[in-house]
Formats: structure tokens, sequence, C-alpha cells
């Protein structure tokens, strides 16, 4: 092969190996950014995800905070009837025992 053919030859080797450098870098930048594109998704769902789990969680717990809470009113209505029913029953005595004293002392007095 004559020189100059040698060098016309390597000098298109070495523009083909630059084409296929440049391709190969542009082919390493697009991968690069399909994997960012992609790991920011993964992100965004498994946040998506969290923030669901968490919503989830506080529903049950106010759930169960409203059931607690239900309870306590409950319980404390019960004790405000039982308190009212017994107040009822030592009513007729307390009247008795405030007459029974204001005669004493009306008595006492004459």
């Amino acid at each position: 092969m004559p020189r100059p053919e040698v060098l016309e030859r390597i000098k298109a080797v070495e523009n083909e190996a630059d084409e296929i450098l440049a391709d190969a870098d542009d082919e390493a930048d697009a991968i690069v950014a399909e994997a960012r594109e992609a790991a920011e998704t993964i992100v965004a769902e498994a946040q998506e995800e969290a923030d669901e789990a968490a919503d989830e969680r506080l529903a049950a717990a106010r759930e169960d905070i409203e059931a607690e809470r239900e309870e306590i009113v409950a319980a404390g209505e019960q004790r405000r009837e039982r308190l009212v029913e017994q107040a009822e029953q030592n009513e007729d005595e307390a009247v008795a025992f405030v007459i029974e004293r204001f005669e004493e002392a009306v008595n006492a007095q004459a």
C-alpha cells in the first residue's frame, strides 16, 4: 500500500474511532439520564408509598384515640348517672336530717 493511502486509511480509522467514542459517550449519557429518571421515579414512588403508609397509620391511631375517648366519655356518663342516683337516694335523708337539726335548734331556743 502506498504511503498516502496508509495515512488516509489511518485517518479514516481514527475518525471512525472518534465517532464510535462520541456515540459511546452519547449512549452513556443517555443511559445515565435514563437511570437518573428511573431512580427519581423509584424515589417518588417510595415517598408516595411512605406517605400513604404514614397516613394509614395516622388514621388508625385517630380511630383508636376516638374509640378510647368514646369509652372514657361513656364511663364518665355512667359514673355521673350513678352519682345522680345516689344523690337522689340521699335527698330524702338529707332533707330529714336538715329538718331534724332545724327542729333541734328551734327546740333548743325555746
